[in-house]
């Protein structure tokens, strides 16, 4: 038998009915979180992004325009997320080669705040959205490609303190 983790989830009120956390009591501390995602496209896909030969525009530039909006956008789209006012927000591109001969572009994303909740969500919102951003914008010529590995890799601040995935997770 499965326990019931309803009481360990903290957007969840007494009596099982979603809700936005209580944070008054929180200390202001600065609030840093990473995080990445990948899109894995045809090899020609990517030299046609870097060449700046896609019809739409440069896309790494929309690409990141369209991170930072999301950051800032987050408690939007996501119900029980504060809005808050971050700080600092940072995209990254980086390019790779796939296992399977495909070529990729990893987005890593920083997000930053003061205040009495994190910001992993704005900074998975923001890599979500750049992925996105990259495969409208390339669709036309490569409608295989894939988004994967949406993650966090770290967080800084609050009570909790430090967290840095590990490589075998």
């Amino acid at each position: 038998m499965t326990k019931d983790n309803t009481n360990d989830l903290t957007h969840f009120s007494d009596s099982g009915r979603a809700r936005m956390v209580d944070v008054s009591e929180k200390a202001t501390t600065e609030r840093v979180a990473v995080a990445r995602g990948t899109i894995l496209m045809n090899k020609d896909t990517l030299k046609r992004i870097r060449s700046n030969e896609i019809k739409k525009g440069d896309v790494l530039t929309v690409a990141n325009i369209s991170a930072v909006m999301a950051t800032k956008r987050t408690s939007d789209m996501i119900p029980m997320c504060h809005p808050l006012p971050l700080t600092g927000v940072e995209v990254d591109f980086e390019d790779g080669t796939e296992s399977d001969g495909r070529a990729s572009i990893e987005v890593t994303v920083t997000a930053k705040c003061v205040g009495q909740t994190g910001v992993e969500m704005e900074a998975l919102s923001g890599a979500s959205t750049a992925l996105l951003t990259i495969y409208d914008m390339c669709k036309a010529i490569d409608r295989g490609m894939t988004i994967t590995n949406i993650e966090l890799i770290e967080k800084r601040g609050g009570k909790s303190g430090h967290w840095l995935r590990s490589k075998e997770v």
